[in-house]
């Protein structure tokens, strides 16, 4: 048994079906506990040297075409929630260490739990298994549940 408040709930989400189970978990706990949802989504930067300053621009259209997927995706989440009466909103960033800006963004929003997805990313990063969510386990300070 839960004996401490559940007020805000952060769920990393990155549009995987992994991320979507987190979600559906988070809602439920929601429920239970009157709880808030924040959709965190992280876009991890990618440093100029590796692709040339002639290719930031298809970067840029990439992080572009990716936040407006994942805002389309989010905000079917939202309306789901606000039918069951859960208040949920969407946060999205970029940044240089996603570990890092869910520990900081968990932290300055005052969340009590993070609710997230066991895997995410594709490709090679598949291969080194749950990094993202192996990172804010053993770093975080708040209750994370790992959903598969």
């Amino acid at each position: 048994m839960i004996t401490r408040k559940i007020k805000k709930i952060v769920i990393p989400f990155d549009g995987s079906i992994y991320s979507k189970h987190a979600f559906d978990m988070a809602l439920n706990l929601a429920q239970k506990y009157n709880s808030k949802l924040i959709l965190l989504t992280c876009i991890e930067k990618i440093n100029g040297s590796w692709y040339g300053k002639e290719f930031s621009h298809l970067y840029q259209k990439d992080v572009k075409k990716y936040r407006e997927k994942i805002l389309k995706e989010t905000s079917k989440l939202e309306l789901i929630s606000k039918k069951k009466k859960i208040t949920t909103k969407t946060k999205i960033f970029v940044t240089d260490s996603i570990v890092e800006q869910i520990l900081s963004f968990t932290k300055s929003n005052k969340a009590d739990m993070i609710v997230m997805g066991s895997h995410g990313r594709s490709g090679i990063d598949k291969l080194i298994l749950g990094s993202i969510a192996n990172g804010v386990v053993q770093r975080s300070k708040i209750p994370v549940l790992v959903v598969r």
